[in-house]
């Protein structure tokens, strides 16, 4: 079973901002796969099965600097552990529209990975990061991830929540080392300002 969790933070105030990247790449994913979220208070979660393995998606339904306590309750709920995670969330130190897989590792500066690895004890468990690259100079980086993507990055943006879905779908049914030998490659400049779906061959998903 994989678990993959997108950080961001609840209500119209934060939709479409930086800082819910995760938010938008498990969205993207459940409507590929036709999975319904259904809200517990604590996550808004649903479960498939792809290949022969069992997928749940997950937001938590908490702000961001406290990620960890939901994720924790989805969790001890489904006998699972950090081993079985895939966070998906954004990343200031990554460019615009790169995104990155890798296993654990520190928190990088981010407040949702640093609460759930304050509430698991460990960092254990795989991170899918997504580029939304620095502020411009004078800006405050917490109130930069709070802000909406310009029409002119958006896009970039649209393209990498696909190609970042598509990866987590990779990880869920073909493993994490898969997904990372596949989608961690600098793109050109190029690649990033094309539609979604063209350049790499997309995934196929699952018929429903």
């Amino acid at each position: 079973m994989m678990i993959v969790i997108g950080l961001g933070n609840p209500g119209r105030r934060y939709k479409n901002t930086r800082h819910n990247l995760g938010h938008d790449v498990v969205r993207c994913l459940a409507e590929r796969l036709r999975v319904e979220l259904q809200e517990d208070g604590w996550t808004a979660w649903g479960k498939t099965r792809v290949a022969s393995a069992s997928l749940i998606l997950a937001i938590p339904e908490t702000y961001m600097n406290v990620s960890g306590q939901a994720v924790k309750d989805l969790l001890r709920r489904r006998h699972r552990g950090p081993g079985d995670l895939l966070v998906v969330h954004d990343d200031l130190d990554l460019a615009l529209g790169h995104i990155r897989i890798r296993p654990g590792d520190g928190a990088g500066g981010h407040n949702g990975v640093r609460s759930i690895m304050e509430e698991l004890g460990t960092g254990a468990f795989a991170r899918l990061r997504i580029g939304t690259g620095r502020p411009p100079a004078g800006v405050d980086p917490a109130e930069f991830v709070l802000d909406r993507f310009t029409a002119e990055e958006r896009l970039t943006i649209d393209r990498a929540v696909t190609q970042a879905a598509e990866a987590a779908f990779v990880a869920a049914t073909d493993g994490l080392a898969a997904a990372m030998n596949r989608y961690n490659r600098r793109p050109t400049s190029e690649s990033l300002v094309q539609a979604p779906g063209e350049g790499d061959r997309p995934v196929s998903y699952p018929a429903r």
